[in-house]
């Protein structure tokens, strides 16, 4: 049974912050710091009347209407997000009762949840739906997954300028038309503290630490995908789409994952002779000494024109995106896979059977790959993508403006401000009820 994803869609938050023009001078800092240190240039936020639901149930909506589907196709909900508002009642309920506005049908028999692992729940939520439909529980029925996050910090903090607003929503059924998911998967995973929201909304961050955490627990992953499937080599992937919390890091993994592949490779054999061999670890008798020669070693191996190409082919794609809208955490590795196959729609490339080596993390910490194969309907899918369109069309904010939004979403301020846009076909945050609970209407 082939089991993957058959359609997405991208609801990106409406308003944009330019990074270079706008936060950098109010903040005091070069504009290169974002735009070449974070590989950032603009961060998407949610309107007034946007939220994680508002964003999650506009994506859904969108995918359900381009493939005709009514909530009898809908088996199961789950929304994965690190920006929920409650501690029992899931985001996917919500969603649901957005989308049962516009539908004669409702949802109540579909199964309904919400997934939280910091980012990497996205992908915990394909996983789940996957092994839904493969174990025959689905009833012929499709999943809906939705990674939507509004990922902000206080303001001030080191993680500002990465900032960014939207959601995922991806249909996961049988013989799908975009990509079919590999039954292997690897996994690196540790009790780890790097990023944490305890009973808080903006995130606690020791950045230094994420980046290793990030890089030890992607190596794991792979290590362990290789042990239940294949040794993994560069030319076996078209692209590679990384969780992108800001594309700097994605630099530091891709060099290391490139590292990993070539071991052993006529690839290795050919470098040896401008960089010398990669130090192997019983050539040391001091685990220090070893770490510095890697370390050297892979400041010899980013310098090569056979890094460089690999590096501009296979992960520069995924990228595409991410540099306009900032993080969105459980969505970001999901926004990585639809850049890179939209990139490969605009260079005319045939992705039709081709494979994709997907990175997802999560910090406290996790990691999973798995491989996507590409299906033969995958252009129709990404033809269908509207994100650049909606990119376009966000209303770029001013600093002052920036500080009124950042408080509007900030849950322990109350803030009463007009909204910067006007509202059409979709779904709004329109007030709280009488047990404070968020309530929602259609626009139409």
């Amino acid at each position: 049974m082939n089991v993957g994803i058959d359609a997405v869609a991208i609801h990106a938050g409406k308003l944009r912050l330019d990074l270079a023009e706008t936060l950098a001078p109010a903040l005091d800092e070069e504009p290169e710091k974002f735009t070449k240190g974070l590989g950032l240039h603009a961060s998407s936020f949610p309107d007034v009347e946007e939220d994680i639901v508002t964003m999650g149930a506009n994506a859904a909506h969108k995918l359900m209407e381009r493939k005709g589907l009514t909530p009898d196709d809908i088996g199961r909900i789950d929304v994965a997000t690190e920006s929920a508002f409650d501690n029992a009642k899931p985001v996917s309920t919500y969603v649901a009762g957005c989308l049962e506005q516009v539908y004669d049908e409702d949802f109540h028999h579909a199964n309904k949840g919400e997934r939280k692992f910091a980012c990497i729940a996205g992908t915990q939520s394909l996983d789940d739906a996957y092994n839904w439909i493969r174990a025959g529980r689905n009833r012929g029925r499709a999943a809906l997954v939705i990674a939507t996050d509004t990922a902000l910090y206080a303001r001030g903090d080191a993680g500002e300028a990465t900032q960014g607003a939207g959601a995922v929503a991806m249909l996961i059924a049988e013989n799908p038309d975009l990509v079919e998911m590999s039954v292997e998967q690897g996994f690196g995973s540790a009790d780890e503290t790097d990023f944490l929201k305890p009973n808080q909304q903006f995130p606690s961050v020791d950045g230094q630490r994420s980046v290793q955490v990030y890089l030890a627990r992607m190596r794991e992953a792979l290590e362990d995908y290789e042990s239940v499937a294949e040794e993994t080599h560069p030319d076996q992937f078209e692209y590679i789409p990384f969780h992108t919390p800001f594309p700097g890091m994605v630099r530091k993994a891709a060099l290391l994952g490139y590292r990993h592949m070539i071991r052993n490779t006529e690839i290795e054999a050919d470098l040896t002779a401008a960089i010398g061999e990669q130090p192997r670890p019983d050539g040391f008798d001091d685990e220090a000494q070893y770490r510095d020669a890697v370390r050297d070693y892979m400041d010899a191996l980013k310098e090569t024109d056979a890094y460089a190409a690999w590096y501009d082919d296979t992960i520069e794609p995924t990228l595409d995106i991410a540099r306009h809208v900032g993080n969105w955490y459980t969505g970001s590795v999901h926004v990585a896979r639809a850049s890179a196959l939209r990139s490969a729609r605009e260079a005319g490339i045939d992705m039709t059977g081709k494979s994709l080596l997907l990175g997802s993390y999560g910090s406290g910490a996790q990691a999973e790959i798995h491989v996507e194969t590409v299906q033969e309907e995958w252009t129709e899918e990404i033809d269908a993508l509207d994100i650049d369109e909606q990119l376009a069309e966000r209303r770029d904010i001013s600093f002052a403006e920036y500080e009124e939004i950042h408080d509007v979403h900030n849950h322990d301020k109350e803030i009463d401000i007009d909204a910067f846009t006007t509202p059409s076909e979709e779904f709004v945050r329109d007030g709280s009820g009488p047990m404070d609970e968020r309530t929602y209407r259609y626009v139409e």
